[in-house]
């Protein structure tokens, strides 16, 4: 259908305006609908541009590959390019939609497709109708908040488990231009593996706002493996909101991002482990019990409590639920990173290094001492005292600041000159490194160095239930007995140049 301005005062079936609904400034890429039974008017910005002349593309196909049943189990979706569909906005408590998903289904594989162009999300794993759909916007009686919540009871009414649900594969995917996120999913992301993707230019437009933006965004991603994309351009690089439990990511490269990762009230275990954070916001932390080991941090993290929302919890690698809690922040280990200092920070909370820790006890032990010592008393007391948090063997560069009891750790004032370079279709990490980095005393982790977070009690395993080594780098390469700090073993003194993508 070829748009018509109409100068006559006479209405077509559907009419385009030039003007934007809204200011300029605040509309520059927003696009702007409303229809009766008679009319569709679109309110566009098209800059400048004549839409009479110029072509133009009004989708109203809401998706490109979507069972219109649940339960449509272990199909591969494999080779294809798929583009503009006009799929709707996916929050976590509604229908969850995709220009290409799975509609609650289990054993997908999604893999070496070309995905672009969604209105809003590109690769949907997500939830369903019957769990909620929009109540809050139609009907104001709750918080999104609780019907989230109460959507989490529900679906294990309707056998959400790792019987039915999840286990998808999606790898080997190049996912670009979405205007919320390139890939999405709450509660039926379960048991996923998303690996090898390549995801940038996501909501980098900002026609929306809204708390569901991000190259991947994930709700209860239990058991979730995200491992070796290459995430950038993006609003945010990868979202985990509540319940991400036994979930880890891995070895993945983010650079160019408004925020690489943001971890969102949820209760651990959850391990982030030889990535490279090259933005320079890296962390959200907005959350507790989560293991970071050998990354390479660029930017800030903010770190805050959230005590005004409570959250579930699950008995490990299911979906039963074990409780809910409060997230008092902490509860972190934070073992043989890299991070380096800046003068930019985005908010008060925002710090470079692990500082924002200090007023933490440094053990479970101090923690129990401090409690106990207040007397009698129940709830109250656990929201006055910080949790332990266990932080050693960090490297600390051009100003960014340490945890005030960390034990061994390397300090130099020093820049290494991080850059991260793109030629040929292949990147590369460029960093400069002082002989005393290399020198500082380490040691090979595993999940018997990590204990388990105090809500969840559950240790930092495998899907499987094995435990993990960290003795891989970011390449894959073995590391030594006393590896170097930050996700690349092999480096050396001086300048590198390494390939990372």
């Amino acid at each position: 259908m070829q748009p018509v301005m109409r100068t006559d005062g006479v209405n077509p079936p559907w009419t385009m305006h030039r003007e934007p609904l809204l200011h300029p400034e605040d509309s520059i890429y927003q696009w702007y609908c409303q229809a009766d039974e008679e009319i569709t008017t679109i309110y566009a910005n098209f800059h400048g541009a004549d839409p009479n002349r110029e072509l133009t593309e009004i989708n109203v196909r809401k998706c490109c590959f979507y069972p219109d049943k649940t339960g449509r189990n272990y199909i591969t979706v494999q080779g294809f390019e798929m583009a503009q569909a006009a799929c709707p906005w996916t929050p976590p408590t509604a229908d969850q939609p995709g220009l290409l998903g799975v509609n609650w289904s289990k054993g997908w594989i999604i893999e070496n497709n070309i995905i672009h162009d969604a209105k809003c999300s590109g690769i949907s794993i997500g939830k369903e109708m019957s769990t909620g759909h929009n109540d809050c916007t139609l009907y104001h009686r709750k918080p999104g908040y609780h019907y989230q919540m109460e959507a989490v009871f529900a679906a294990r009414q309707i056998g959400w488990s790792k019987e039915t649900i999840g286990s998808h594969i999606i790898r080997n995917n190049e996912i670009y231009d979405c205007g919320q996120n390139g890939i999405v999913g709450h509660m039926g992301c379960v048991f996923s593996t998303i690996e090898r993707n390549h995801i940038y230019n996501i909501a980098v437009k900002h026609e929306f706002f809204g708390y569901e933006i991000a190259g991947i965004k994930l709700h209860a991603a239990i058991d979730v493996q995200i491992l070796r994309n290459h995430i950038h351009h993006c609003a945010l690089g990868t979202w985990l909101d509540w319940q991400a439990q036994g979930t880890r990511v891995s070895k993945n490269l983010y650079y160019g991002n408004d925020r690489d990762l943001m971890i969102e009230v949820t209760h651990g275990p959850c391990i982030v482990d030889n990535n490279i954070f090259a933005s320079d916001y890296n962390f959200d932390n907005i959350a507790q019990g989560t293991a970071y080991l050998h990354n390479l941090c660029c930017g800030t993290m903010r770190k805050e409590a959230v005590l005004d929302r409570s959250t579930p919890y699950h008995y490990p690698h299911s979906t039963e639920i074990a409780g809910v809690s409060f997230v008092y922040s902490g509860d972190d280990r934070i073992y043989q990173n890299i991070f380096l200092g800046g003068a930019v920070t985005y908010t008060p909370q925002s710090k470079y290094g692990t500082s924002d820790y200090n007023g933490h006890p440094a053990s479970m032990e101090e923690y129990v001492d401090t409690i106990t010592s207040l007397g009698n008393g129940d709830h109250e007391q656990f929201q006055s005292v910080s949790q332990p948090v266990y932080i050693d063997r960090n490297v600390y560069l051009n100003g960014a600041g340490s945890y005030e009891k960390e034990a061994v750790f390397y300090m130099s004032p020093s820049s290494p000159n991080v850059n991260i370079s793109e030629e040929d279709g292949r990147v590369y990490l460029e960093i400069t490194v002082e002989q005393g980095l290399l020198d500082l005393n380490t040691k090979l982790y595993a999940t018997d160095d990590l204990g388990a977070p105090r809500i969840t009690e559950a240790i930092f395993d495998s899907p499987e239930g094995n435990m993990i080594s960290f003795d891989t780098d970011y390449l894959d390469q073995p590391r030594n007995a006393q590896p170097t700090a930050g996700p690349i073993e092999t480096l050396q003194a001086g300048a590198n140049k390494i390939r990372v993508w």
